[in-house]
């Protein structure tokens, strides 16, 4: 590990960050040891900052700027600032005491480009695409900070991030519809006859729900794979994959018979805390 550490505060803040807007990742955390949660609050409150950018900017372009701001620094073409930016400074670390690839990382910015517009998702392959750039490679490297790569934890990685992505982007409807953003996918809203401006207008239809349903449906399938792959990866880097048991119960929420997709469900903590406790002690997890 590196000498040369940080000022405390700096981690201080990458868990307050993750705290407070990622909390089963946050939750997730508190199982791994020390050194390697250091890292993974470093991962995760990166990603926190660039997920906010969106509600952070009223246009694209200083959307841009900040994404750009990462990407030089992920290329070390940012001197000085980067280690006066905490979560830079942890990340940068986690990235050197870990040898986290910085590709992904990068890709990760690039795709949540996206975000900024409101251009609709198109197809439920360019979600998957999102999807795999953002959820699935976040879950990766942080199996990477635990354990060393391999085939399966990539595997696994891919799956969890898809079925959570896609529970997001269900959850996320009243938000993304209240501004105009649109990420279930046009060609499964067209399959079902589902008119994109009755979403908008907060339209609970029979052909919302069908669309709803289909990316319920796609979600178990990408769970369940996940919690079958599970066995497949070393114990030491499940921790990275607790999220998921997150996202389980999230879904079942999500599909009750005649909930309003409209209506957002704030999530307690403490069912959060439970949730993950129990998943960490599960038969998937342990065995």
């Amino acid at each position: 590990m590196s000498s040369a550490a940080p000022p405390p505060d700096s981690v201080t803040f990458c868990a307050d960050l993750v705290r407070s807007h990622d909390f089963p990742r946050y939750v997730a955390t508190l199982f791994a040891p020390a050194a390697e949660r250091r890292a993974l609050l470093a991962l995760y409150a990166f990603n926190v900052e660039i997920v906010r950018v969106r509600d952070q900017v009223s246009q694209p372009l200083p959307g841009e700027i900040r994404f750009q701001w990462w990407t030089d620094m992920l290329s070390g073409h940012v001197h000085g600032s980067a280690e006066g930016n905490p979560v830079a400074a942890e990340l940068l670390r986690a990235i050197r005491d870990f040898d986290l690839p910085v590709e992904p990382l990068s890709l990760l910015v690039d795709e949540h480009q996206f975000d900024l517009y409101n251009d609709p998702m198109p197809t439920m392959a360019a979600l998957e695409g999102y999807l795999a750039a953002t959820s699935s490679a976040l879950f990766a490297l942080a199996a990477q900070i635990l354990a060393p790569p391999s085939d399966a934890t990539e595997h696994l990685a891919r799956h969890a991030g898809l079925a959570q992505g896609i529970v997001q982007v269900i959850a996320n409807l009243p938000r993304d519809a209240a501004h105009r953003q649109l990420f279930l996918p046009q060609q499964v809203l067209t399959s079902h006859g589902c008119n994109m401006e009755d979403v908008f207008a907060g339209k609970e239809t029979p052909n919302l729900r069908s669309v709803l349903e289909q990316l319920a449906g796609e979600a178990r399938q990408h769970l369940a794979t996940a919690l079958s792959l599970l066995a497949e990866v070393p114990a030491a880097a499940r921790a990275a994959f607790l999220p998921i048991g997150q996202v389980r119960a999230d879904l079942k929420l999500l599909s009750q018979p005649g909930r309003n997709p409209f209506t957002p469900r704030p999530s307690s903590r403490l069912r959060t805390l439970w949730t993950l406790w129990r998943a960490s002690r599960s038969r998937e997890f342990t065995k």
